[in-house]
């Protein structure tokens, strides 16, 4: 059972949002996560920060135009995963309609301006001199655009600049010591930049550069009688990959997101979105937030997991519905494939997860296999951290054998990219071959014959470097709420709005008597649950355990439409002890009048 913590909200601001339609308990939320009632309703693309506010957006404007105005050939260099896909198929649509607008012709365009992304197995990340090589002799461009990277590829600019390639970065990574010479940079999270919204995705950033070109050209009259680029037909890619990406929703994001699910809802989408949706098996006009993360992102990610992302990225810029269906069905195939690979690998770390979670010297969970495929190592750190709550690294051999290529996840508290720098200058020089990343993220290469060596020193790191409280986890909820709330009405108000990354959606509390219990497929508990004196039906995925008299339970609400009858599912996401709350605070029940 887990101890919880219930968010704080300010009444004023409560009343504020009540005062304007908003229903206590979705004002509470809100304003439990910092909405006033001066920002409530900036959600429009007029809300937007301003692209003139990102720095190195002008020059790179001016190279872009003048290449397109020249016919100067441009090759979009990617990421291998969603948002990487959706930043490259937004840059390839968006330059490929202005050019049109400049005059081209559509088969022009289709010749000029092509994309490149590495295979991660045989390039790894990013502009590398060896990219830059491959971009030469398949398409010889006057001009590499980066998207969702480059602002670390030191090397691969200069090889570019060599053989006399310019070179634009859009990214949205932390940058390093020191700077590419790329002819342009533009990243919200480099030195000297004041756009406010630090938390963009990779895809955002490219949409933000075409809005600031189609404005320049359009300012200095260059599109002449033709139509300006329709710019807006790509804010459905541009909300899929922020999703997918996992960045944090700020206000810009939210808009960001907003307006790609509103054209998604009335059907207004690319070929490959809406045949994304359907191998998914979802309804894009009840499109949310949830199902570009966990129906629409995994599809994608797969191409790049386990092949490459060249399908992704085919899938999301054909205007051909029948292509893209094709398309659509191989991501989803692959996808199968991924799922099959995860599985099969969670159950060969069972074991070795149980004799982790009976062992208290432990601080980080690492494990390597033979057999395990490096495409996955990724979710499956992921996954095993959730379930130890430490930080996890999973590895997989390289082909000789002599090294392990690994990926880890940490949690709140602990900055993995650190630890593994102290584990590092603890171990034999050599050991660890490179590595990188950040707090919650890092991948690494070592030295198979280092592997319990590194096992033993990342554990020690996490101790020497993070508070022994951070391991223990919190979960936060918004409160119990009145049952007369527990209504589809108030699940419909719930999704209106935008939750993910930094803004969760809602996660209440409360105990329910368990009034009757079932087994579905082996694998979930349904239950039928009692308070005050209404019942409701509740699912808890993944868990078969024999429920007790009563619940304290953490849960999320869903609406469940069958045959036409519209009821509220009671989501349990997890069992609470029956402790208070740690953080003390007025009783925070809502209720009408409230």
């Amino acid at each position: 059972m887990y101890k919880y913590q219930v968010r704080d909200s300010d009444e004023a601001q409560v009343r504020s949002l009540v005062s304007l339609g908003v229903s206590p308990i979705v004002s509470k939320v809100l304003a439990a996560r910092g909405i006033t009632k001066e920002n409530a309703f900036k959600n429009k693309k007029s809300d937007l920060l301003p692209s003139a506010g990102m720095k190195g957006i002008h020059e790179a404007s001016e190279i872009i135009a003048w290449s397109l105005m020249n016919r100067k050939k441009i090759t979009i260099v990617g990421d291998y995963d969603c948002d990487g896909a959706t930043a490259t198929a937004i840059g390839l649509r968006g330059l490929k309609m202005t050019a049109v607008s400049l005059g081209m012709t559509p088969s022009e365009a289709d010749e000029n301006i092509n994309f490149l992304v590495p295979n991660r197995f045989d390039y790894g990340y990013g502009l590398s001199p060896a990219i830059v090589d491959l971009v030469k002799s398949e398409q010889d461009p006057d001009l590499i655009i980066t998207v969702d990277n480059g602002i670390s590829s030191i090397e691969g600019v200069n090889r570019a600049r060599d053989l006399g390639i310019k070179v634009v970065v859009t990214d949205h990574h932390l940058q390093g010591d020191s700077l590419p010479d790329a002819d342009a940079i533009v990243n919200p999270n480099q030195d000297g930049c004041e756009f406010k919204s630090k938390n963009i995705a990779g895809c955002g950033v490219m949409f933000y550069v075409l809005n600031y070109l189609s404005g320049a050209l359009r300012h200095n009259e260059l599109f002449g009688d033709r139509p300006p680029p329709r710019l807006d037909t790509l804010y459905d890619l541009v909300a899929l990959g922020t999703v997918a990406d996992v960045v944090r929703l700020d206000d810009n994001n939210r808009i960001l997101v907003n307006e790609g699910l509103k054209r998604i809802r009335d059907g207004l989408m690319s070929p490959g979105v809406r045949a994304l949706f359907n191998v998914a098996g979802k309804d894009p006009s009840k499109a949310l937030p949830a199902d570009f993360g966990f129906g629409i992102g995994p599809r994608l990610n797969a191409a790049g997991r386990l092949s490459d992302m060249t399908i992704g990225i085919k899938c999301l810029t054909t205007d051909n519905p029948i292509e893209a269906e094709r398309l659509a069905n191989q991501l989803n195939e692959m996808n199968i494939t991924r799922r099959s690979i995860e599985e099969s690998m969670k159950k060969e770390a069972e074991a070795s997860i149980e004799d982790f979670q009976f062992n208290p010297t432990k601080a980080g969970f690492v494990i390597s296999r033979d057999g395990w495929h490096h495409g996955v190592v990724g979710i499956i750190a992921s996954r095993i951290k959730d379930r130890v709550y430490r930080p996890t690294i999973v590895f997989a051999p390289e082909e000789d054998a002599q090294f392990l290529r690994g990926s880890g996840r940490s949690i709140p508290g602990v900055h993995l990219r650190d630890v593994i720098d102290l584990a590092t200058k603890r171990l034999k020089p050599g050991d660890v071959v490179k590595f990188g990343g950040h707090a919650m993220a890092a991948g690494l290469t070592i030295r198979a014959e280092a592997f319990d060596r590194f096992d033993d020193e990342f554990s020690k790191a996490i101790l020497d470097l993070s508070d022994p409280s951070v391991m223990e986890e919190i979960v936060t909820t918004d409160g119990e709420i009145d049952v007369d709330y527990l209504s589809t009405d108030v699940v419909d108000e719930i999704n209106q709005h935008i939750w993910g990354q930094g803004f969760p959606p809602p996660l209440f509390n409360g105990v329910f008597k368990v009034k009757d219990q079932q087994i579905l497929k082996e694998r979930h508990s349904k239950f039928l649950l009692e308070k005050d004196g209404k019942t409701f039906e509740a699912l808890w995925w993944n868990n078969i355990q024999t429920a007790p008299p009563s619940l304290n339970i953490a849960y999320r609400l869903e609406k469940n439409s069958f045959k036409g009858r519209n009821t509220i599912n009671i989501m349990v996401e997890k069992i609470l002890t029956t402790d208070k709350p740690r953080i003390e605070q007025k009783p925070n029940i809502i209720g009408f009048g409230h």
